[in-house]
């Protein structure tokens, strides 16, 4: 998921997707090994929702975490659009659909 209020342009936003989805997938190598074969094998799907703010971003992410499922916060480094240290997304999974569903099923597409 992608903070909508930080104004990002579109290639920053595809940026901090592609680290989002790249460190979540290394969450879950080193959990379930199991969710991550199944994600490769049906096509790596990939969903971007979007959240209004830092705080409604780390929600979802503790969520995520609480359930024992794959997350990582992405915490840009400032070099380009906005100040360094900024949560910018979250990537949750692989992970089965209904699980991640229950945390984010609300969610608006980007």
């Amino acid at each position: 998921m992608i903070r909508t209020d930080l104004g990002m342009s579109k290639g920053k936003i595809a940026s901090q997707a592609a680290h989002a989805a790249v460190s979540a997938l290394e969450e879950a190598k080193k959990m379930r090994e199991d969710w991550v074969r199944e994600w490769l094998d049906e096509g790596q799907r990939k969903v971007v929702l979007k959240v209004s703010s830092e705080e409604e971003l780390r929600k979802y992410y503790e969520e995520a975490k609480q359930r024992g499922l794959p997350a990582y916060l992405v915490v840009d480094r400032g070099l380009t659009e906005i100040p360094p240290n900024t949560p910018t997304s979250v990537g949750i999974g692989p992970a089965p659909s209904e699980k991640i569903d229950e945390i984010t099923g609300k969610l608006p597409l980007l």
